[in-house]
């Protein structure tokens, strides 16, 4: 049989796994019940498995039939949710309060538990290594750079060869569809922190006191402004204010007002002048209020590119194992950020998006990160097998070039 075939006799039971994951989601770095049922889906296989220190992740090793010293390929699934309350009205629905899964990471930890499942099976035939990298903490915690700082891309014992991941998508893209695009496939992301500082005093004597909230709500519409006037459209960037904080009653000047946002930018020199002019834009706005701001730019995950033979070959194994009609070419990168841009930074390697709409309009379902986020779990096992295919292909190039390539 197929590693497809066989990936659909798991189908079963990954759904079940992903559902127990859906309904404990954890967040950030440490993820200790994840965990728990990570290495109890592993428990069994001929692997050789160890877990971080600095967070909850598991590393499993599993060593190929081949000479040893052989090539390496990674694979790598992100395990954590994110705070949301979730609203989908599923089954399964998250017990946790104010924590779920609305980003897709149950459906990438059951994926790659299929993947170790249907590579141990055929490990005899492997010509060479695979590490299973099980990652906490990829949604603002940089799980993947923890990772990596931990030695992760060692774990073999040798430096890792080529590396794949893939990301379900609850929209944008038709169910079962792969969805990728060579170079700049991610942006990068930083994140901005403002505290605008004023004196407090009474709602009715705003003359009185130095009131810090309509400076800060400038700052905000400014902001927009400048990706407009002080950037180039051909290198786009995109400032998202996602939490403002100021006060506590509608009579009461506040003392501060809080406000961050997150800024994606596609290159170094985009990224570098965003921190630059953010920063001076918003103590100048304070300044001429007479207010002082205390401004932070926080540079967090880098541009994720795919390497262009990498992406190739990915997009060749998926329209060679599910059809042509399976393979979506991606014409513009994604606004999103990723820290499987970690090791893509030090490895050849690709990442791939996966349909996982459930309404049949990908269009207009809920994206990625809303309460009301469904995925179909009907595409963990194609996950699967997309996953396992290529560490079976790559491995056999790298460990028996061709002619060509000798």
């Amino acid at each position: 049989m197929s590693l497809r075939d066989d990936a659909r006799e798991l189908q079963g039971e990954l759904a079940v796994l992903r559902r127990a994951l859906h309904r404990e989601p954890e967040i950030g770095l440490h993820l200790p019940r994840t965990q728990e049922k990570v290495l109890a889906a592993l428990d069994g296989l001929p692997l050789e498995i160890g877990t971080g220190t600095s967070l909850s992740s598991v590393t499993a090793v599993l060593r190929g039939g081949g000479e040893p010293g052989g090539p390496v390929v990674l694979l790598r699934g992100d395990m954590d949710g994110l705070p949301v309350t979730e609203r989908t009205g599923a089954e399964f629905t998250s017990r946790i309060d104010g924590a779920m899964h609305a980003c897709g990471h149950d459906l990438h930890t059951a994926g790659l538990v299929g993947a170790a499942r249907l590579l141990a099976a055929r490990r005899e035939s492997l010509a060479g290594d695979v590490v299973f990298m099980f990652q906490p903490g990829e949604e603002g915690w940089d799980g993947a750079g923890h990772m990596v700082e931990e030695g992760v891309l060692a774990a073999a014992g040798r430096p890792v060869d080529a590396a794949y991941g893939l990301h379900v998508s609850s929209s944008s893209y038709p169910t079962g569809v792969f969805s990728s695009r060579p170079g700049t496939l991610m942006a990068a992301s930083a994140g901005l922190r403002v505290r605008v500082v004023g004196a407090g005093g009474h709602g009715s004597r705003p003359h009185a006191a130095l009131d810090p909230v309509p400076a800060a709500c400038e700052m905000v519409t400014a902001l927009q402004t400048m990706v407009t006037r002080r950037f180039d459209v051909f290198d786009p960037v995109v400032v998202t204010v996602g939490t403002f904080h100021a006060g506590t009653r509608r009579n009461v000047i506040p003392d501060d007002a809080v406000f961050e946002a997150t800024v994606r930018t596609f290159t170094p020199a985009a990224a570098e002048r965003a921190a630059e002019v953010a920063v001076r834009l918003c103590e100048g706005i304070a300044a001429a209020h007479g207010l002082t701001a205390e401004v932070d730019f926080v540079p967090e995950y880098p541009v994720t590119v795919n390497h262009v033979a990498e992406h190739d070959f990915l997009a060749d194994t998926v329209r060679e194992v599910f059809g042509e009609e399976r393979f979506e070419p991606l014409a513009d990168p994604i606004t999103g950020s990723e820290d499987f841009s970690r090791v893509l930074d030090r490895v050849p390697g690709a990442f791939v998006f996966l349909g996982a709409d459930t309404t049949g309009d990908p269009e207009t379902a809920p994206g990625n990160h809303s309460p009301l986020a469904a995925f179909d779990d009907s595409v963990v096992s194609d996950g699967s097998a997309l996953l396992a295919e290529l560490a079976v292909r790559r491995l056999d190039r790298l460990g028996r070039p061709t002619k060509e390539t000798v």
